[in-house]
């Protein structure tokens, strides 16, 4: 399960550690362990726009925050697997491998490989990245207490 989504049904938690990884953490993966594996475009890869909502307390009214930038692609593998690839920002080919990812974690002759060399790296670098951003804002803590004064 994905921490930042405990219910998520697993290929959902899959999609999301995928949308978080880095492109190279992906094309390495692809190059390394999938090397000649062949896909096509379901669908082009495409940015667009989507609006954020927010709500006031985590549970108050809804409100639109903004828009955000996002890329998406669809693939198909050779085997008939359709992958599913989305990330923030306009990076196209971070979308495409993500889709490619999300394919192969379907086949099951590939989902533990999958889940090994691409998943398990990019959340423990998600890990380890969390840890030094809390270490460098304890390192910034202050700490304040009252001092009472009398009244000599």
């Amino acid at each position: 399960m994905d921490k930042h989504h405990p219910h998520a049904p697993p290929r959902a938690a899959i999609i999301g550690t995928l949308a978080r990884a880095e492109t190279s953490e992906l094309r390495e993966a692809v190059h390394a362990h999938w090397p000649g594996l062949q896909w096509r475009e379901a669908k082009p890869a495409e940015a667009g726009l989507v609006m954020l909502r927010g709500r006031t307390g985590g549970d108050g009214a809804a409100f639109n925050l903004g828009e955000a930038t996002v890329a998406r692609a669809v693939i198909d593998l050779e085997t008939g697997e359709r992958g599913h690839g989305q990330c923030l920002g306009r990076d196209m080919e971070k979308a495409r491998l993500a889709a490619v990812f999300d394919a192969l974690w379907q086949r099951e002759t590939d989902r533990d490989a999958v889940e090994r060399h691409v998943i398990a790296p990019v959340r423990a670098r998600i890990a380890r990245q969390g840890a030094n951003d809390a270490a460098r804002a304890a390192a910034t803590r202050v700490n304040f207490f009252t001092l009472v004064r009398g009244e000599d």
